[in-house]
């Protein structure tokens, strides 16, 4: 069950604050300030809290904070995580980031006392004293699975049906029953639901066949497995396909309609990227008597889906298209995503306009919204801009002198608006993409990163001036819609962020602001540390989510915000350009009822998490097809992450991490050092800490566990070899840091 990150977080601070005194939910919901939706809401996370062990109820309904009621208890829940091989696990307590107890850390849970739990299993476990020493925990119940539904690898053994789960410890099949009338042939992937689970051996456990996918020698079968897994859709019901239909059928692509801006003979291009399949959004931009023009435009997809249809049904069942590597799944059928709606060169289009007037000093003027019409003159790729870029002058005769000077105020407009939102706190963290390379059969060659150039940057800056221009006009208005929204991270996960930045030997005092974490971020840029420092930026931050509430973005350092510029593959953005047509048509009371927005952004932030753990791990899995191809050579690699059963390394080349099980490392007696992140042993350069370099050999590939394993071959920063360090914080970073506490503490002088 998913729960409101933003106010699970409310209701933990007020419970375990010193001043909390035992109440019911209904006068939590008054101290917490909640309105009678907020206090439905508070309920359902509270009953959530519960299950996950935080919380517990007291006598008459009391909500206590789990480590206020008779001191640590040697009972706790949390969630499960397995160790690559060994057959034990940890246990993370649930309360452990509420509370100062001394279950805080990470519970070891030994071989043959995991009770079949799985990765991310809500569990409770009992906990004891070990005959190492401190304490280690035995799984009582598994209280609710991560997942019910599995693939895995059809075989008849002496006779009988059985299944290999893909992604599970389970060395021993589950019994599949009876499967007469399925044509089953041994190594054929199946779908399959779980009836019983394996006992704590691996053994026994029974599940149903729900679907035969095809042979295993398919490459395509990797990607309906995890079609399959993430309960992603497959084909358009025949309904919605003929609504599609009957919209194409009645558009003209030669006139534009009555009512709708012409801006036809507005200069107007596209950039995406050289493998895009939609097209929806076009920029237009004018300099003008000292001030700037620019006008975003947005395909209007809600001309094309009704509200209440089959069409639009289907979009919000769906929510969002998903981009696997090898395909997509698009939340509107192709007729309107790929034809109707997609801003194709030397047709005219429609679309929603946003309008911006801006001062050199990117002070905005006017902003205007419209419905219109464009005629879009050049489709680009991000590559041939980079490329104008680098030579402006080698372009003009191939694109002509108009479109060669639009790229240029575009680039001039988009680097200072980037710099002043940088300049004003805004984070950059965003991780790269990994693409994948194919052969004509469709199995992996190779992979890389994208980077983040400058043309990415320049239509990245007007897409988010477009959201904020629409989010801010709609808050003044009062108007209820789905924002996206990044809560503020707590005090206590940023503290947390800067022992860890300490632990790694970076010179920070505190990392609370987004100046002082920008700062670090930069310090890190292009040394071993940074992926390992990006992903624990990113671990300290909220989830970004949809929903009513006006609470701002975060990272983006932005008051009013939306998604309003993808409404082709995000269902919120469609609903926010129907507000606006809304407006445009003079509705009195456009917007909708705030338990409605609630229930739909919940639907909507969990349909976007599931469609990005759906593509990691069909990327994971396709690139463990391709290194089995290679196991016993040997690639360079930094240290990851760090556990106490071993380490995960990352490629440098090759965008992929691999375990190393401290039982291969070299022969030594290692200890895990939490703070540092280290596993260290006794002889000389036997310690292996997060951001390390290293030379690989990969050992196995596991495609049953999917689990890619490697052996240290060489450790160059154990040895002193030269490494890139950190880069030191910048006096300008200090400076900016510095100012932004002090006016904080002005303003608590103030409200004092």
């Amino acid at each position: 069950m998913d729960i409101s990150n933003e106010l699970a977080d409310r209701v933990m601070r007020l419970v375990v604050s010193a001043d909390y005194r035992p109440c019911k939910p209904k006068q939590m919901a008054s101290q917490l300030d909640l309105d009678g939706d907020g206090y439905r809401e508070l309920r359902r996370v509270v009953k959530q809290l519960v299950l996950e062990g935080r919380l517990v109820y007291g006598s008459n309904h009391l909500v206590f904070s789990a480590g206020s009621i008779g001191g640590p208890s040697d009972t706790v829940r949390g969630t499960f995580r397995r160790a690559m091989g060994g057959g034990f696990g940890f246990v993370r307590p649930n309360h452990a980031e509420d509370s100062k107890s001394e279950l805080s850390e990470d519970l070891f849970v030994p071989p043959g006392s995991t009770a079949g739990a799985l990765e991310g299993d809500l569990v409770e476990v009992k906990v004891r004293p070990s005959r190492k020493g401190g304490n280690e925990a035995v799984v009582t119940e598994v209280l609710q699975r991560a997942r019910r539904q599995f693939t895995g690898t059809f075989r008849f053994i002496s006779g009988k049906p059985f299944v290999f789960l893909d992604g599970t410890p389970y060395e021993q099949p589950v019994s599949v029953g009876d499967v007469r009338g399925l044509p089953l042939s041994d190594d054929d992937k199946v779908f399959v639901e779980m009836v019983e689970y394996p006992a704590d051996d691996g053994t026994g456990g029974e599940a149903v066949i729900l679907e035969r996918l095809g042979s295993s020698n398919n490459p395509a079968i990797d990607t309906l497995s995890i079609m399959r897994q993430y309960a992603l859709p497959d084909e358009f019901p025949e309904a919605v396909l003929n609504e599609a239909r009957q919209q194409a059928d009645a558009f003209d692509d030669g006139v534009v309609p009555e009512g709708r801006k012409d801006l036809t003979q507005l200069l107007t291009i596209t950039i995406d990227p050289f493998d895009a399949r939609d097209f929806d959004d076009a920029i237009s931009l004018e300099r003008e008597e000292g001030r700037w023009r620019l006008w975003v435009h947005i395909a209007d997809v809600s001309h094309f889906v009704p509200v209440g249809g089959a069409l639009d049904e289907e979009a919000k069942a769906r929510a969002t298209s998903v981009y696997l590597p090898d395909r997509v799944i698009p939340m509107i059928p192709e007729i309107i995503s790929n034809h109707l709606a997609s801003l194709q060169p030397d047709k005219v289009r429609l679309v929603k306009t946003v309008e911006i007037e801006m001062l050199d000093d990117l002070t905005i003027t006017h902003t205007e919204a419209h419905n219109a019409a464009i005629h879009s003159d050049m489709r680009l790729n991000y590559e041939q801009v980079d490329q104008f870029l680098a030579s402006p002058e080698s372009y003009t005769e191939k694109w002509g002198q108009p479109v060669c000077d639009l790229l240029t105020r575009m680039h001039q407009l988009a680097m200072q608006m980037r710099k002043a939102r940088f300049k004003r706190g805004a984070l950059s963290m965003d991780m790269p993409d990994i693409k994948l390379e194919f052969d004509k059969s469709g199995k992996v060659k190779g992979a890389f990163r994208t980077e983040n150039t400058e043309s990415h940057q320049m239509i990245e800056e007007f897409m988010l001036a477009g959201n904020q221009a629409v989010a801010t006009w709609l808050d003044d208005l009062g108007l209820g819609y789905l924002h996206r929204i990044h809560p503020s991270p707590e005090r206590r996960k940023l503290r947390q962020l800067g022992m860890f930045c300490k632990d790694l030997g970076l010179k920070v005092e505190n990392v609370e602001s987004r100046f002082e974490i920008q700062a670090v971020l930069d310090m890190v840029a292009g040394t071993p540390l940074e992926d390992a420092v990006n992903f624990a930026v990113l671990k300290s931050m909220n989830k970004a989510v949809y929903g009513p509430q006006t609470d701002g973005h975060y990272a983006l350092d932005m008051e009013h915000y939306c998604h309003f510029t993808s409404p082709i593959r995000r269902y919120p953005d469609l609903t926010v350009h129907r507000l606006v047509q809304k407006l445009l048509d003079g509705h009195k009371t456009p917007d909708d009822p705030f338990p409605t927005l609630l229930k739909l952004g919940h639907h909507c932030s969990d349909m976007e998490r599931n469609a990005a753990q759906a593509e990691r791990d069909l990327i994971e899995l396709k690139l463990l097809h391709f290194l089995k191809k290679h196991i016993g050579e040997t690639m360079e690699a930094v240290i990851s992450r760090v556990f106490a059963d071993g380490i995960h390394a990352r490629c440098v080349k090759l965008p992929v991490d691999g375990f190393i099980p401290v039982t291969t490392l070299p022969d030594d007696k290692y200890r895990f050092e939490k703070r540092g992140n280290i596993l260290s042993g006794h002889k000389q350069g036997n310690r292996f800490r997060l951001g390390d370099q290293l030379t690989v050999r990969i050992t196995k590939v596991d495609l049953q566990d999917r689990q890619l394993y490697f052996e240290a071959v060489k450790n160059h920063t154990a040895r002193g070899e030269a490494t890139a360090g950190p880069k030191p914080i910048s006096s300008k970073a200090k400076y900016k840091a510095k100012r932004l506490r002090d006016r904080r503490e002005k303003k608590k002088r103030k409200k004092h």
